[in-house]
């Protein structure tokens, strides 16, 4: 039986039903396989004295048609009860539009839904673009927006009893502690979390078997079933390779991603449509590098200049090796324990990336010239307050930050806190806090 993992996004949902009873309704947005529905229908096992959970990608015509014309929603509400056998009852009632986006006259319906008041409504949506299903109707106010990421370092911790080790690595974060012998067990339990990564399905068959090479299946079926998806918006398979090609590009370290060589002569208003499609079917994460690093970065964000990394590092490092039929353990046993040759950075980048986007960020970076040929780069930026924090990673203990001193010297009335992050323990180095990966939510 798969497991029920608990998952933060339960208090916001709870927050919503509380703060806002009948007022709105709730839309999950997030990659397939990411855990909405588990969570929804949990959350109203638990929350509600009775759901209706109606998904669209199952019912037929007569559901979908109940939205046709909402002139007699007890009528609606009705059949519904009956279809499901379910029965609901005012202000004490769920009902669930689970991949609304297959059917566009429901989530137009909302509006009246929520006027009416008697029921909540949450609504979730995945991969191919809610955008392209929406635009021959009207989309409601009355909509909240959440979006929900895998699997967090926490929530992975949780989901094998632990509950311990996240408060206490706070503790060392505020006191700047280093954790001394702790570290290296640290570490290495970390790594098993970028392995694993934080698809719940592949959380779950890691939990049920222990068995590394039967979770790279698991992983290697969501990539598979992205991919089909990717495929359903554009058959001409250029958003797949954009997407396959993640891997690559960033171990190449070019200060950008670089679209065309993958896709070829495409016009900009065609790659554009793409790239759209891609970041909202939330599989990937776009980094955009900001022109003038300054509170406020989208004021300033470059949308030709990006970096893209995957959502989860997970399937990441799966998709690393996708020229292989299946990752053999060997290179999960040396991922593990580190002792693989490959330079790895990049793969830590992407974890970075990942951690720092389920805290809230919006990611950001900035490269500046160094000489004629050769230019500082800032991996991330993020904002606290009226400053912004630079943040460099590195994937060893190599602990120069010449780019992160050359940014801090050029906007010092602006920065900070100042991080690097990397494989060894914590420090602190002037006013570099010198911060090990697994600490990277704590920012």
């Amino acid at each position: 039986m798969e497991h029920i993992f608990k998952r933060k996004l339960y208090d916001k949902l709870l927050a919503w039903k509380n703060l806002r009873p009948g007022k709105t309704a709730l839309l999950i947005e997030g990659a397939r396989r990411v855990g909405k529905s588990t969570l929804v229908t949990h959350f109203a096992q638990q929350e509600y004295e009775s759901f209706i959970l109606i998904d669209f990608n199952k019912v037929g015509s007569d559901i979908k048609s109940l939205f046709e014309n909402l002139m007699d929603l007890n009528s609606i509400f009705l059949k519904l009860q009956q279809t499901y056998q379910t029965i609901l009852k005012p202000r004490k009632s769920l009902i669930i539009f689970d991949e609304v986006q297959k059917c566009p006259l429901a989530r137009q319906a909302i509006k009246y839904l929520v006027q009416d008041g008697r029921y909540d409504y949450i609504e979730t949506g995945s991969l191919i673009s809610i955008k392209s299903s929406v635009s021959d109707i009207t989309l409601p106010s009355e909509e909240e927006r959440v979006t929900m990421y895998p699997m967090d370092y926490e929530e992975f911790l949780w989901a094998q009893g632990d509950d311990a080790s996240i408060p206490i690595l706070q503790q060392f974060y505020q006191t700047k502690t280093p954790l001394q012998q702790a570290h290296r067990s640290a570490l290495q339990n970390f790594r098993l979390y970028m392995l694993v990564g934080g698809m719940p399905q592949a959380v779950d068959e890691y939990i049920s078997t222990n068995n590394l090479s039967l979770v790279d299946q698991v992983k290697r079926n969501i990539l598979q079933l992205y991919a089909d998806d990717f495929n359903k918006i554009d058959p001409s398979g250029r958003i797949e390779k954009l997407f396959l090609n993640i891997p690559s590009q960033l171990s190449n370290q070019i200060s950008r991603y670089q679209p065309f060589p993958i896709v070829g002569q495409v016009e900009d208003k065609k790659m554009a449509q793409l790239l759209k499609d891609l970041e909202d079917s939330k599989t990937v994460l776009f980094c955009y590098h900001s022109n003038d690093p300054n509170v406020g970065m989208s004021l300033s964000k470059d949308s030709s200049r990006y970096k893209l990394f995957l959502a989860d590092t997970g399937l990441f490092i799966t998709l690393c090796f996708w020229d292989k039929d299946y990752t053999e353990n060997v290179i999960y046993e040396k991922l593990l324990f580190n002792r693989l040759e490959a330079n790895l950075g990049y793969v830590y980048e992407n974890m970075v990336a990942q951690m720092l986007a389920a805290s809230g960020n919006k990611l950001f970076y900035y490269t500046f010239p160094k000489d004629p040929k050769h230019n500082y780069e800032i991996d991330f930026l993020i904002s606290k307050g009226k400053n912004v924090c630079p943040i460099e990673v590195k994937s060893s203990g190599y602990r120069t930050h010449t780019s992160l001193d050359a940014f801090c010297d050029k906007f010092a009335n602006r920065v900070s806190e100042r991080y690097l992050i990397y494989t060894k323990d914590l420090q602190q180095s002037d006013k570099i806090t010198l911060l090990p990966v697994y600490m990277t939510g704590l920012i």
